[in-house]
């Protein structure tokens, strides 16, 4: 059990950021120039000035691209964490691990047969009667 002086350090800590971060807020608030003008309201790009609407309809395979990056990288920080640790995680840890990749490989061969991975010229003749909202 944590005893109160144990604590100590931590609410100290606490305050003291808690009171730095105030602080900074207060100065940005009272010290700036407090002025606007259309300029100021503008999206700033490169010094670029930007020219139509910033609505523009993505492709979805930017989105599962995005989606399967995510996943893989997630998937490989814990597999090399397992690497790191394999000589102390002996049986049980090898189990898991292979339970991780086998569950995350039968979501990629679902993804597969639905045809998620089906980006090119071909992917308007999918499988009649296949979608990915099944």
């Amino acid at each position: 059990m944590t005893t109160p002086a144990e604590l100590y350090p931590f609410v100290i800590y606490s305050v003291i950021t808690v009171i730095i971060v105030a602080g900074l807020l207060l100065a940005a608030r009272f010290l700036g120039n407090g002025t606007t003008n259309q300029n100021k309201r503008l999206p700033y790009e490169s010094g670029i000035i930007p020219s139509g609407s910033a609505r523009l309809a993505t492709n979805v395979p930017f989105y599962l691209v995005a989606i399967f990056f995510i996943v893989f990288d997630v998937e490989t920080a814990f597999i090399f964490t397992w690497a790191i640790a394999w000589q102390e995680l002996g049986l049980a840890g090898l189990l898991h691990i292979t339970f991780f990749i086998m569950a995350l490989m039968a979501g990629l061969v679902w993804i597969w047969m639905k045809g998620g991975l089906e980006w090119g010229p071909s992917a308007g003749r999918s499988k009649p009667g296949v979608s990915l909202r099944d």
